[in-house]
């Protein structure tokens, strides 16, 4: 399986790396995630629930990042086993690029393979599976990234709404001949 595709990060360069350094935010992000678990340096130990197709396990597999270029790249290398539903591995490749001061782009290359049931499900389905959690997990990343980063409101807007809502008011009053 092969899967290649870029996201538009809502932060800075900086901001980006730190947030896909940390693991709290990971595991948030990442669909049907019960736990990761720093076993090393660099590496992790997870538990993620997931259904393909018909196919629902319990995955319990490892993650080493290796070949890190902070801030901008990193490689990711994973196996997972789901008991009688299969097992998984594979690498997946990530960069960042600055995209102005608060816009990162993100860009992914995934290459796995997948064994026993989930295999047998059909190549076509696990694609589908693996693009549709990859969807997930940008959703949920970019909402946690907007949560934790969002910039501050401006005063100025605060201040300008009491303002127009009195002239809307005196505006209406003077329609309908209240002075």
């Amino acid at each position: 399986m092969q899967l290649e595709n870029t996201q538009t990060l809502p932060v800075s360069q900086a901001l980006a790396w730190e947030s896909l350094n940390d693991m709290s935010l990971i595991q948030q992000a990442i669909p049907g995630c019960e736990g990761i678990e720093t076993v090393g340096e660099n590496q992790y130990e997870v538990v993620v629930v997931a259904a393909i197709g018909p196919v629902k396990a319990k995955f319990k597999g490892k993650l080493h990042i290796s070949d890190i270029v902070a801030p901008v790249s990193y490689q990711l290398a994973f196996e997972g086993q789901g008991g009688a539903a299969g097992h998984g591995k594979g690498t997946a490749q990530v960069s960042l690029s600055a995209q102005g001061d608060n816009e990162t782009l993100l860009t992914y290359s995934v290459h796995a393979t997948v064994g026993g049931k989930i295999a047998q499900i059909g190549s076509r389905l696990v694609d589908m599976a693996a693009a549709k959690m990859a969807r997930d997990f940008f959703e949920k990343f970019n909402a946690a990234l907007t949560e934790r980063h969002a910039p501050p409101a401006e005063v100025a807007a605060e201040d300008a709404a009491p303002a127009d809502t009195a002239e809307k008011k005196g505006w209406f009053k003077k329609l309908v001949g209240k002075t």
